[in-house]
């Protein structure tokens, strides 16, 4: 039987025993919250977290444009031709251009026609286009295609197509569409659109001034 004294002993072991036992619970709580050491339970709370959406620098896609019949020209020459849906005019008359409202994409019309062939018009645009690091990537079928370095926008394209008489002696039509390298395929998209689709009527001679 223990004596008083040995209650006492006991008692005072079993409660130091408790206090350890709380104190290194309070410790593993703390631990798991300060971020201190290697916390796995903290790396996972930040793998869970959602990643936010990068550019992919794709460029313009083919498949993701819609298109709008748009009517201009001169009076006595009207056109029509379909653009890319939301594409702001920018300039009218026998030369408008419609851009996209970021300002990177343009498509440009010039209904004025020339005497010249669409090859000739492509091999003289070819000569002189004054730009930073120009190359020409093709020049077939009355289309040059170009890219270049804009000063302030960085690699550019160019694609100009000139659309020739049903004899195939004049050009009728130069379409033109620009955007970045990385564009290409969304720019075909739009030319080739725009090509199928003009329309024009009235006067289709020459009016370029000389």
């Amino acid at each position: 039987m223990l004596t008083s004294r040995h209650q006492a002993l006991v008692a005072t072991l079993a409660g130091m025993t408790v206090g350890v036992a709380v104190f290194g619970t309070v410790l593993a709580i703390n631990g798991n919250f300060s971020g201190g050491g290697d916390d796995k339970t903290s790396s996972q709370v930040v793998n869970t977290q959602p990643t936010q959406p990068t550019s992919t620098g794709d460029g313009l896609q083919a498949g993701s444009l819609q298109f709008t019949s748009q009517a201009f020209g001169a009076d006595d020459a009207p056109a029509t031709a379909d653009i890319p849906t939301g594409w702001k005019s920018a300039t009218g008359g026998t030369r408008p251009k419609y851009v996209d409202p970021t300002g990177v994409w343009q498509i440009r019309f010039d209904t004025r026609g020339s005497k010249q062939t669409p090859d000739q018009l492509v091999e003289s645009r070819a000569k002189s286009i004054e730009e930073k690091d120009l190359q020409i990537i093709s020049r077939d079928d009355g289309t040059l295609i170009y890219t270049y370095v804009d000063q302030t926008r960085g690699p550019r394209m160019g694609l100009s197509s000139f659309r020739p008489t049903p004899d195939g002696s004049r050009t009728l039509v130069e379409i033109t569409v620009g955007g970045r390298p990385q564009d290409e395929a969304g720019l075909r998209a739009v030319l080739q659109r725009a090509t199928e689709t003009i329309q024009l009527s009235g006067a289709t001679g020459d009016t370029r001034p000389n």
